[in-house]
């Protein structure tokens, strides 16, 4: 099972990735339990909702931009839903940077929608 794979099978549970989110730590699990507040959603619900996201839109350029990111990471299920979290978050206007991919923006529309 590749590690995508992996992320998708395990972050995609509400408890799991809230788990994932915690033991990821510092200011980015800070910001995203923040702004996951600010819309009256439980961190790791929203946190599933990018996976779950990603996993439907996500282009297969994105696809080998986590595969690649995470090759060799000692953690690499942490490494790569902290970049699909913070590729949601981008989308959501969170963050400040370079313009999200298109699932990103999608799944900030589905968030917003509440579904």
């Amino acid at each position: 099972m590749n590690i995508l794979s992996e992320i998708v099978r395990t972050c995609s549970n509400s408890n799991v990735a809230r788990a994932a989110l915690y033991s990821i730590g510092g200011d980015f699990a800070q910001r995203f339990t923040a702004d996951a507040s600010r819309r009256a959603l439980p961190s790791g619900d929203m946190a599933a909702g990018y996976v779950r996201a990603f996993a439907k839109h996500a282009p297969a350029d994105e696809r080998r931009s986590v595969e690649a990111l995470t090759h060799g990471a000692d953690q690499p299920i942490l490494v790569g839903l902290r970049y699909i979290l913070d590729n949601g978050l981008r989308a959501d206007g969170a963050l400040r940077g370079d313009a999200p991919p298109a699932w990103a923006i999608n799944a900030a529309r589905v968030m917003q929608r509440g579904e």
